[in-house]
């Protein structure tokens, strides 16, 4: 069997915010539509499933699809913390980690405790993004 990434799905409480918080950290909006009906309520598992969806896309052409509920109303979770069991980040590789971290403070998204160094290789962090979503960034130390 083959097998090929398609993309991270994440939904969100404010689709325009989190696009804004995306986009402004350099992906790209290649799509946005609404969907609904019965494919959709098979394919998720949502009797009446309706959702602003967008897609968005890195520079290096991996996606990111974000999920605004209109039906059925989104349910509102403690936002996960690191080790909890299940999905609970997206990360980037970036190239310089204090400007993602100013890009991400325009938007109210801080590193959860700080930067740290992984053996000199790496910087690393967590902020919290927009509907509680854990984002790392890592900048390589040691470009080739």
């Amino acid at each position: 069997m083959a097998i090929k990434f398609e993309n991270v799905g994440i939904a969100v409480r404010d689709l325009e915010a989190t696009i804004s918080f995306f986009t402004d950290l350099g992906l790209t909006v290649v799509g946005r539509t609404t969907v609904s009906g019965e494919w959709t309520d098979t394919a998720v598992g949502l009797d009446g499933n309706h959702a602003n969806v967008a897609m968005l896309e890195t520079p290096d052409g991996g996606h990111v699809e974000l999920f605004e509920y209109i039906h059925p109303e989104a349910i509102e979770t403690a936002p996960t913390r690191p080790h909890e069991i299940g999905m609970h980040r997206i990360a980037f590789s970036v190239d310089d980690i204090d400007e993602a971290l100013a890009t991400a403070a325009k938007h109210g998204c801080h590193p959860l405790r700080g930067v740290a160094t992984y053996e000199d290789v790496y910087k690393l962090t967590y902020v919290r993004g927009p509907s509680g979503i854990l984002v790392m960034f890592a900048e390589e130390l040691q470009k080739s």
